[in-house]
């Protein structure tokens, strides 16, 4: 019988959106889109990306902190201190802070998880490499889109895929 990783444990079940994004991971996208469209501005202070953001300010503290354990974002001392960016928005990717915060990209959880269950459970092998098709293309997305490029409302560029993990037209 196969033992090892349940698909229970990769997919999130509860959630009908299908995408494991928390409000958390949000706020922190919003915190750090923020401070990208004021990136020339120098630090800015947490009670005004909180306002700008929509994020509530004790909350926003603690994610900042996080990104500033991740070297995405630093923090000034001072009557002008407060927050910036580490790197030009071009260099932060999404999928950097969504990992920081949630884990491993949505929809279907760890890769290696399903690796795991590809290797182990013959019987439902071609599901789960399905998934796993699935759970990459949405992390080549978020890998390719940086946070210039939402700010800018820019659509990132297109992944590129392989051949094998093309979508087969049907008409």
């Amino acid at each position: 019988m196969f033992e090892g990783p349940r698909l229970e444990s990769v997919v999130d079940c509860n959630d009908e959106a299908g995408l494991k994004i928390s409000q958390k991971g949000l706020y922190a996208l919003q915190a750090v889109m923020t401070l990208a469209r004021r990136y020339q501005q120098g630090a800015i202070k947490v009670r005004d990306i909180a306002s700008e953001a929509d994020v509530p300010g004790k909350f926003l503290e603690l994610i900042l902190l996080e990104l500033k354990n991740a070297r995405i974002v630093e923090s000034m001392r001072g009557a002008k201190g407060g927050y910036q960016l580490r790197r030009p928005p071009s260099e932060i990717r999404l999928s950097e802070v969504i990992r920081l915060i949630d884990g491993p990209l949505a929809p279907f959880g760890d890769a290696d998880q399903l690796r795991v269950l590809i290797a182990r459970d013959a019987d439902h092998r071609a599901l789960y490499q399905v998934f796993l098709d699935v759970r990459d293309a949405v992390a080549r997305i978020l890998e390719n889109a940086s946070v210039a490029d939402i700010v800018n409302d820019q659509k990132p560029p297109r992944p590129k895929f392989h051949k094998s993990q093309s979508a087969k037209k049907t008409t």
